[in-house]
């Protein structure tokens, strides 16, 4: 059985570092994008460049704390997530940057519409609607969470204890560095 895990925390690794390459990936192709943008003439399409690198990026945003979530509770930690509060940890920091990424992606497709063609304006209305769906039905999420956590007392505080080591273990591996 530990053959197995020690598999899948190879499984979970490679998937992360893929996540983080193509991160870095779209990070490349948004910082060419703006570079045409900003040595082109600056005008109405050379802004329309710059809004489709800030989408690009916040899509690489998204991909990179998908490998980081991934790499820390599945590698590092090697948890598993069975608990409400190691379920409502997960969902958080996962979905609390796809949001962010959505309403950025919202706001490009609403810029983009308004400059391009205004029918792509329900797309982008769309878009928002469903992103503010996703929040609302993610505070719900927490609420109920948070009374299942109130029944766990115990895992709640394996949690944050083990966040005190991987804090303790970070600033370790800083003052290394530093010296």
């Amino acid at each position: 059985m530990k053959t197995l895990l020690s598999v899948y925390g190879a499984i979970h690794a490679l998937i992360a570092a893929l996540f983080a390459a193509a991160a870095l990936v779209l990070i490349a192709i948004a910082a060419r994008i703006g570079w045409d943008a900003v040595t082109a003439n600056v005008d109405a399409t050379a802004a329309q460049q710059i809004i489709e690198a800030v989408g690009l990026l916040a899509a690489a945003v998204v991909a990179l704390q998908i490998s980081q979530t991934v790499a820390e509770e599945e590698v590092l930690r090697g948890t598993y997530i069975s608990g409400p509060t190691r379920v409502r940890r997960f969902l958080s920091r996962f979905l609390v940057v796809v949001v962010v990424a959505l309403v950025i992606e919202g706001l490009v497709a609403t810029f983009k519409a308004v400059h391009e063609d205004l029918v792509h304006l329900l797309y982008a209305a769309a878009l928002l609607l469903s992103t503010a769906a996703v929040l609302a039905a993610w505070g719900v999420f927490v609420k109920y969470n948070r009374a299942a956590e109130e029944l766990e007392p115990e895992a709640m505080r394996e949690v944050k204890e083990e966040d005190r080591e991987v804090k303790q273990e970070e600033d370790e591996a800083k003052g290394r560095r530093r010296s």
